[in-house]
């Protein structure tokens, strides 16, 4: 089973792969000796590909110490000492997870990146593992958020909680009440997404949060930023945007598949510094799964 997403991994990282790993193998195999023709070249591909100039940064002065050292002696010893150093830098983004009851996820994002699919499908994770989950339509803005939302709880048999109202918090406050006295593990919450007026943003991320910790003073536990992989460095300002404006603890990753810019998960944590936690490789109920570092580093570089 294991082997099985190894697989799909490698499959969804196959654009990305074309577009950097062997891009930066041609370039490895096109010298006979390190040089700096041979480095400023190298520099040249990850500056055009989605590692983000940061990241790029880092790999080069790496790359450069690398030789200076002696572990790196030809260019073939290139790729192997990129990928420990990618590992190492996506190693200590792992934290200790502290379990909460119920767990309160506020997820949000820009319109158009997957982010109600994505609650779907984290929430159909999570029951699958054999936890209580609800949902809340705290999506009011709009047009068919909310009725988005309640067929996905059709769709994996998981409650919804909505509101006729037009201020979200007043589904923030019914959807946390019910999971209390309901004794659910997880509570998911739907956000709106526009971030063309930060100010009207900040202020209803602000008004959720106070609704929230009202009932329960340390959550939300944690609140994920959905980002689009095909958008490239477009989804590097997302995350810078709503880094401003609330406390993103993790980045959901989706369309990962379908995408040449597998190099973002890079750029976000050298970047923005937060994690990826979720990555989506599909369209189907099942295609999202927690970002693994192995399986990612295995996906880039196998077969090379």
């Amino acid at each position: 089973m294991a082997f099985g997403f190894f697989d799909r991994i490698k499959d969804g990282l196959e654009k990305t792969r074309k577009s950097f790993v062997k891009n930066v193998e041609s370039i490895v195999i096109g010298y006979a000796q390190i040089d700096d023709d041979f480095l400023d070249d190298l520099e040249a591909v990850m500056l055009t590909s989605d590692l983000g100039p940061k990241t790029t940064e880092y790999l080069m002065k790496e790359i450069r110490r690398g030789v200076t050292e002696g572990i790196i002696n030809h260019t073939g010893d290139v790729m192997p000492f990129m990928e420990d150093r990618i590992t190492e830098m996506l190693i200590d983004q792992e934290d200790e997870i502290t379990l909460h009851h119920p767990e309160v996820i506020l997820v949000v994002g820009v319109n158009g990146v997957g982010k109600t699919t994505s609650i779907g499908k984290i929430a159909n994770r999570m029951k699958n593992a054999g936890k209580k989950v609800i949902l809340v339509a705290g999506d009011t803005f709009r047009a068919g958020a909310t009725e988005q939302l309640v067929e996905w709880g059709k769709r994996i048999d998981v409650p919804v909680v909505t509101t006729s109202s037009k201020d979200p918090s007043a589904a923030v406050y019914d959807g946390i009440d019910t999971a209390i006295k309901g004794e659910y593990d997880v509570v998911l919450i739907d956000t709106a997404g526009r971030l063309q007026n930060k100010v009207n943003l900040m202020n209803e991320l602000s008004k959720m949060n106070k609704v929230i910790k009202k009932v329960i003073p340390n959550a939300p536990h944690e609140v994920l930023l959905v980002v689009d992989a095909t958008t490239g460095q477009n989804g590097i300002q997302q995350a810078k945007a709503f880094k401003e404006v609330t406390d993103v603890s993790g980045i959901i990753l989706t369309k990962l598949d379908g995408s040449a810019k597998g190099g973002i998960v890079l750029a976000i944590k050298e970047e923005v510094d937060i994690p990826v936690k979720f990555v989506g490789l599909g369209e189907g109920t099942d295609d999202l799964e927690p970002f693994d570092i192995e399986k990612y580093i295995y996906g880039l570089f196998k077969d090379l």
